[in-house]
């Protein structure tokens, strides 16, 4: 009977655990849906201010356009063409200061700024060209490309060879946005220019270092940047206040002279870029994730510590108490979440945590036997969440630390049960003081009649 007492009970210890795995995925599923509408509240807030900025330019541009017939059977139609050729700046340094404000929908926000960009440099003088044989050549234009041109907060000014230009709105360049200025003959020798544009965006602001030697520096408010693109910054300042950084490159890195035309032609085609991020500091749904999916983990060592506990005081828990105690496990990641959205994850585990902890402890005060059991138990579960919040704030390490708590957890249970033996608890013969609940006095009394 002991050794089917003992064999149900792990069986049914197993088939609990991966049952309780259920609500948890059922949890996870919830945090992915929550993640999804943020991600629909910042492109609401995006569709009424500005996405993320990303700069190219100044170039000179050179179109010229040459005229198709094409003949399909009996069906002629002539069409034209519009190609370009490119010149790129000699030199171009680039300073932007970045104000973050956050803008919030609901309780989500996302980080909106608005970036004065100053550009400077020198562009070179038109060559003597000719176009390819049949084609007409058009006004030369200088153009700049901005991603998003609802961001254009204010009318840019564009200083080149030392005359202030009238500035047109496009970029005239495919579909893409920006703005740009026709050229005179003066203007077509080449020269200084001098740009400054304020933009507004979201999230992002990268810029394309189209110039033969470039550079970027770039300060903003916001302290937790995150640097992308293809170049990381040379220097770089992080501070509560907000941050700097400073990037540069030239044509031997990028080889944009050779690049620029096909990747301008092609959305498909990798532009390399300065790039920062305003990130939140913490991703508080990937973080509900990674807790989600050490579930297993936790709610084993729990039942694990019951059943040693059965095993070595000689108590019995029953089952269901083991389901209600790994409910309120499970539980815990869903008041985890629900908590994270208004108080941050920090805050919100502390207090989900504590909850559980006060309730088990309440409750395996009872199943145990006595309020030192349950005091005990809830101890060690607060130890377990304690741990499992470290190895949530050590991704790096993460897999050592787990794997230093499944070694320690082996050890102590060998620790344990070393002297424990294991053929007498599974002997159908053997005396099932273990197992079996104590008689009643009452019972004695009439055996011994």
């Amino acid at each position: 009977m002991v050794k089917q007492i003992f064999t149900h009970k792990i069986f049914l210890l197993l088939l609990l655990s991966l049952l309780l795995m259920v609500p948890v995925q059922s949890i996870m599923e919830l945090n992915r849906e929550r993640q999804a509408y943020r991600s629909q509240a910042i492109k609401q807030i995006m569709a009424s201010t500005s996405g993320p900025q990303r700069l190219i330019g100044p170039v000179i541009v050179l179109p010229y356009t040459r005229e198709l017939i094409l003949t399909n059977g009996k069906d002629t139609r002539r069409e034209v063409e519009t190609r370009y050729r490119y010149l790129l700046p000699e030199q171009l340094t680039a300073t932007a200061n970045m104000e973050v404000t956050p803008r919030k929908l609901g309780i989500y926000q996302a980080q909106l700024y608005q970036a004065n960009v100053t550009l400077t440099g020198q562009l070179p003088a038109i060559p003597d060209w000719q176009p390819p044989r049949d084609s007409i050549p058009g006004q030369p234009y200088l153009s700049l490309i901005v991603s998003d041109a609802r961001g254009i907060i204010q009318i840019p000014t564009i200083t080149f060879a030392n005359e202030l230009l009238t500035v047109t709105p496009g970029a005239r360049l495919g579909n893409r946005s920006g703005v740009h200025v026709p050229l005179t003959t003066k203007q077509q020798q080449g020269g200084w220019f001098d740009i400054k544009i304020s933009l507004q965006g979201m999230e992002k602001f990268t810029l394309i270092p189209v110039g033969r030697d470039s550079k970027l520096t770039l300060s903003g408010n916001w302290p937790h940047p995150n640097f992308l693109g293809d170049f990381l910054p040379t220097t770089r300042t992080v501070k509560d206040q907000g941050f700097n950084a400073d990037w540069q490159t030239s044509w031997f890195a990028t080889d944009m002279e050779n690049q620029f035309p096909d990747m301008i032609q092609s959305a498909s085609k990798h532009l390399p870029s300065f790039s920062v991020s305003l990130v939140q500091p913490v991703d508080h749904y990937q973080l509900n994730e990674r807790a989600a999916k050490y579930a297993l983990l936790f709610i084993g060592l729990t039942f694990i510590s019951f059943f040693m506990f059965e095993l070595l005081k000689g108590l019995r828990v029953h089952p269901i108490q083991y389901a209600l105690v790994g409910m309120g496990l499970a539980i815990f990641y869903l008041v985890l979440l629900a908590l994270t959205e208004h108080l941050g994850f920090g805050w919100a585990y502390l207090v989900a945590a504590l909850a559980s902890v006060l309730l088990n402890g309440f409750y395996l005060s009872h199943v145990l036997g006595g309020p030192k059991q349950g005091i005990g138990f809830a101890a060690l579960l607060g130890l377990v969440y304690a741990i499992l919040y470290s190895l949530l704030q050590v991704e790096e390490i993460a897999l050592l630390l787990g794997a230093v708590l499944l070694f320690a957890t082996l050890a102590l249970i060998m620790m344990l049960t070393r002297k424990l033996d294991w053929y007498q608890v599974m002997d159908y013969n053997a005396p099932a003081t273990t197992w079996a609940a104590p008689q009643s006095s009452t019972c004695d009394t009439n055996h011994q009649s």
